[in-house]
């Protein structure tokens, strides 16, 4: 039993008190940055490249897909695709609970963990999803990078649940990018923010450890619809 005043006692409230600060920097910084972003994006202007052939297509079909996109790329797309119901996979450190909270105040389903740390789990949540039809979007280069590096989560999930990819470009005329690992993007108000879809590849792998090898080639088509983007 401790004893009052033991350190593991002081130890206990600090870490206690700190938790309980950390929590309501997340609810106020989530309630004031969701109308924020809300307000920003309302200003943007989208063009869509290849929608109507590869999202508008599977939705029509009622054919769940994975959609993959850079980490840094991710607030345009969550404003954009807003109100979907589409599953992100969010990691579970701090940052990540931030980015949960927010894309959950955008209408979107979360699946918690990443392709590094609780992969098993992640992996699971994220076949689930699509096998129940819903879309689900992965950054395979998050949650800490290094940047632009497909790591296999997304076509592992993809093979188990037979769902096609979607590599996801974007570009915007004016933004600001943060110092951060991904270079976070903003884009600025008013500016166009251009968004190209690849057209839905299915892995055709023998099982999900062939279809891991494949990064290469998927790392190649989202340079490709980066391309798009900025064309």
């Amino acid at each position: 039993m401790k004893e009052a005043g033991s350190p593991s006692t002081v130890v206990d409230v600090r870490a206690s008190r700190a938790e309980r600060q950390h929590e309501r920097r997340l609810r106020w910084i989530v309630r004031l940055g969701v109308p924020l972003v809300r307000l920003l994006g309302m200003t943007w202007r989208f063009r869509l490249v290849n929608n109507e052939s590869s999202v508008d297509r599977l939705r029509r079909e009622r054919t769940a897909m994975v959609f993959a996109l850079w980490h840094g790329d991710m607030l345009p797309l969550l404003y954009h695709h807003r109100g979907e119901g589409v599953s992100v996979l969010i990691s579970e450190h701090r940052d990540g609970e931030l980015i949960a909270r927010t894309a959950q105040s955008l209408g979107f389903r979360t699946v918690r963990g990443s392709t590094t740390r609780g992969a098993s789990r992640a992996l699971v949540g994220l076949a689930r999803e699509l096998e129940a039809g819903h879309d689900v979007a992965v950054t395979p280069d998050g949650p800490r990078g290094p940047a632009r590096t497909f790591a296999p989560g997304a076509l592992i999930a993809a093979h188990r649940a037979g769902a096609p990819v979607i590599a996801v470009g974007v570009a915007a005329a004016r933004a600001w990018r943060l110092r951060s690992w991904d270079r976070f993007v903003i884009p600025k108000p008013f500016t166009t923010v251009r968004i190209a879809y690849s057209d839905p590849v299915v892995l055709d792998s023998s099982s999900p450890r062939e279809a891991a090898t494949e990064t290469e080639r998927f790392e190649a088509l989202m340079a490709e619809v980066e391309r798009l983007a900025h064309a």
